[in-house]
């Protein structure tokens, strides 16, 4: 791995008057490879059930997501510092932070090919076949957290690496429609993967679905109308295709029995993915200029969670604020700010918590209120709900 070097800058501690000063390192430099124990969850889950005998274990990506990952943002809590902006060129030149993200590919798709070996040739009970779907399903719904980071660059290596990652899923148009659809209409009515105050998450989910393909195919077919094009620079169809491509020599290699269960864990991905977007930007809308048009995305207009650890196994999606603003910045530059809203919890609680909509509006919808200090017409609500809103929490 190569890293570019540049003296970095001397920074003061002024905690303590005439403290020695000391340069700023990144204390969390040698620990951002832990993100890759996600894509490993289906052999870890093999190799506990093998120790213990114990079935369960094949469950253990939801358990991990579920239970231990917020037991342990429980225990470390949040951390608000962020690196000083004059490292950000340094960092981001720093080929390492590079190297974490590319290595969760191999992973993932080694675990993938695990799985299927594991349903073709393994004699287990249908409830850890079931458990091992759901847990390859995490893998697949945290790689397109992976293609996420990946797919915002400028270099061509990883735009690849991003629709690489998606292939998993069966959800290649996310690559188009999150760039070019979410980031230009986010946290407004008209986009279809921001959660409206009062919609819960079950209403959101085939709203979000439809919206996006249908959204992915616009975006695409008006790009290629305005130049020459073929088959085979469509970025919709070609990220389909190696989606057919992967499945199609999976089950070419073990047989139709993984085939249900290739399926089962691509719905499970990407349900992940669309239950992150339904907690990041709930209830928040950008308000419109005098000509008509929003107001330029900001930190206000993105739930962010401070986590540290979820934040380091996530390549801090969860300061989902400061990417917004500034969407090429890269993972390891992320800034916490104090004007964005906070969730209550990191992902993996809340994602819990938005599969019950009651509970979840009980403890989301006043903290959206407090955002917009109590005027609810600033909010982006539900329209089946829009009259109960206005009408419950009216100003007088």
């Amino acid at each position: 791995m190569s890293t570019t070097e540049s003296t970095p800058e001397v920074i003061t501690d002024e905690s303590a008057e005439g403290a020695p000063q000391r340069p700023w390192r990144d204390r969390k430099r040698y620990l951002w490879p832990l993100a890759t124990v996600m894509p490993a969850m289906p052999f870890l889950g093999a190799g506990l059930s093998a120790a213990t005998g114990w079935a369960g274990w094949w469950w253990v990506g939801p358990m991990i997501l579920f239970v231990v990952l917020p037991a342990l943002d429980l225990i470390f809590g949040a951390t608000d510092d962020n690196p000083p902006e004059s490292e950000r060129e340094r960092l981001e030149a720093d080929r390492y932070y590079r190297w974490v993200t590319y290595l969760f590919l191999p992973i993932q798709y080694a675990s993938l090919v695990f799985c299927c070996w594991v349903w073709a040739t393994w004699d287990l009970p249908w409830h850890a076949d079931l458990g091992l779907a759901l847990t390859m399903g995490v893998v697949s719904g945290v790689a397109i957290n992976t293609a996420h980071e990946l797919g915002h660059k400028r270099e061509d290596v990883e735009r690849w690496l991003s629709k690489i990652a998606l292939a998993s899923s069966a959800y290649g148009h996310f690559y188009v429609e999150h760039n070019r659809g979410h980031h230009v209409r986010v946290a407004t009515p008209e986009d279809p993967a921001s959660s409206r105050l009062g919609e819960g998450f079950w209403t959101f989910l085939p709203r979000t679905v439809w919206g996006s393909l249908r959204s992915s195919w616009h975006l695409e077919n008006k790009r290629r109308s305005k130049g020459r094009h073929t088959a085979l620079d469509h970025e919709i169809l070609v990220a389909w295709a190696m989606t057919v491509v992967l499945f199609v020599t999976l089950v070419a290699v073990f047989g139709w029995v993984v085939l249900p269960w290739l399926v089962l864990q691509a719905v499970v991905g990407f349900s992940l993915l669309e239950v992150v977007n339904y907690l990041e930007h709930y209830g928040l809308k950008r308000a419109k200029r005098d000509d008509g048009r929003y107001e330029r995305t900001d930190p206000r207009h993105s739930w962010n969670a401070d986590h540290t650890v979820s934040n380091l196994l996530l390549y801090q999606l969860q300061r989902h604020s400061d990417h917004h603003a500034n969407p090429l910045r890269r993972y390891q530059t992320l800034r916490h700010f104090e004007e964005s809203p906070q969730l209550p919890s990191g992902y993996g609680s809340m994602i819990v918590v938005a599969l019950f909509p009651p509970i979840w509006r009980a403890m989301m919808d006043r903290k959206v209120l407090a955002h917009y200090d109590g005027d609810v017409t600033l909010a982006n609500i539900h329209p089946r709900k829009r009259e109960r809103y206005l009408t419950r929490y009216a100003r007088t």
